[in-house]
Order: structure tokens, then C-alpha cells, then sequence
């Protein structure tokens, strides 16, 4: 069985080379069959949590660090909303733009385990040493595309019950015409899947760099031996 050793400094295997950082130092040896079952595992117990998380009431409008609040140059203008008397329909926006990405993240699982279980001995390696956004990069580039196909009828689904998304997107339409507004904003439900899928990837990273941080305290013993080496 071929086996590498990593630690800090040139780190050669396979006929590959790699300058190692000492964030990615590694204290033992393990075969790169080891290191690919330990990153699956790994971002299979983040998509189960993200989902679980974010997939339910609550998972995105109460979580601060995913909740998606309204798109540019409209939150500044609802500011003023409550001078007006137009804030509970700001409310109303803002709750359905949440609920709209709770109820589509459900449907990101079986992608998602799809591409972990698709993941190649190189997107492990790129993981396991890589930096923060390693598996948020990794899950990008597997799922973006097909999970925002999946979720914009989710999403366009649960905000057109609201009077002011269609508003928001003829008034977001015109400012994109005029350069005031990017184009990632110039449609409510874009924006709001966009918003989704970012809350999703980080999610699911947050979960990995608490493995990351405590191996043994996951009780599993592949993460102990893959990620427990890294430390």
C-alpha cells in the first residue's frame, strides 16, 4: 500500500510535490486511501448538519451568521420604512426570503452526497490541505450550478406570495439598467438563492473545522487518525 508521510516543508508522493505550510503540518503517515475516506467522512457529517440545521424553521431567519437580509441598495432603503409605515411589509420580505431557503436546502442532500461520494484522491488532498474555504471551494465547484437550477423554483415559489419581492425586482430591474445595482441583486429570487447556497457551504465548512479542532471528540476513528495527524 503506498503511504505518505506530511509534514512541514517539501512533501513528495506519487510523482507529486507539494511546499506543505505549517498550518497543514502532519505528524504521521497514512495511506492516501486513509486521507480520502477521512475527508468523506468528514464532509458527510457536515452535509448532515448543515442540512439539519438550516433545513427547517428557523434554520436561516434565526441563525445570524446565514440569515439572508434584503439584497443591496434595498436595505438601506428600509431604513426608511418605518417612517412610512411600510415596515411590517419589509418584515414580511425579509421572513420570506429565509423561509424560501429553508425550504430548498433539504433538497441540496442527495447532490451533496453525491459529490462527496464522487470526490477524487486529488479533492481530498486539495481539502485536507487547503486553507478555510477549501470545502466551501470543493462544493462549489461540484454543485453550484445544478443546486441553483434545483432551488430558483423553490425559492421563486415561496417569495411570489409577496406583493414587494415583484416590486423589488422591477425596481432592482431599472437601477441594474443604470449600473446602480450588480447584477447578483438585479433579481430577488437569484439573490435569495445565491444567499442560500453560501449559507449552505459555509455551514457545512463550520462543521469540518470542528473536526478539524477536536478529531477525538467526533468518536469516530478515521477522523481521529486523518485529522487528529494534523493537528
Amino acid at each position: 500500500m503506498q503511504r505518505r508521510t506530511f509534514a512541514t516543508g517539501l512533501v513528495c508522493t506519487g510523482g507529486w510535490c507539494v511546499l506543505s505550510s505549517p498550518v497543514a503540518a502532519f505528524a504521521a503517515s497514512f495511506s492516501e486511501g486513509d486521507a480520502a475516506l477521512g475527508v468523506r467522512t468528514a464532509l458527510d457529517r457536515g452535509v448532515a448538519s448543515a442540512v439539519s440545521l438550516l433545513g427547517r424553521t428557523g434554520g436561516f431567519l434565526d441563525n445570524p451568521a446565514v440569515r439572508i437580509p434584503l439584497p443591496g441598495f434595498l436595505n438601506e432603503a428600509a431604513k426608511l420604512a418605518k417612517f412610512t409605515g411600510q415596515q411590517h411589509r419589509v418584515d414580511e420580505l425579509i421572513v420570506a426570503m429565509n423561509r424560501a431557503a429553508e425550504a430548498a436546502v433539504p433538497q441540496a442532500k442527495p447532490l451533496l452526497v453525491n459529490a462527496v461520494k464522487s470526490m477524487s484522491i486529488e479533492d481530498a488532498r486539495n481539502i485536507l490541505t487547503g486553507g478555510d474555504d477549501s470545502v466551501t471551494q470543493f462544493f462549489a465547484g461540484k454543485t453550484r450550478a445544478p443546486l441553483s437550477v434545483k432551488f430558483l423554483p423553490i425559492v421563486t415559489k415561496a417569495t411570489e406570495k409577496v406583493a414587494l419581492a415583484d416590486k423589488y425586482n422591477a425596481l432592482a430591474g431599472k437601477a441594474a439598467s443604470l449600473g446602480l445595482v450588480g447584477p447578483e441583486d438585479a433579481n430577488l429570487q437569484q439573490y435569495v438563492t445565491g444567499k442560500a447556497l453560501d449559507g449552505l457551504y459555509l455551514m457545512i465548512g463550520a462543521e469540518e473545522r470542528k473536526i478539524r479542532q477536536d478529531p477525538l471528540g467526533t468518536g469516530s476513528a478515521i477522523l481521529r487518525k486523518v485529522f487528529g495527524a494534523i493537528r
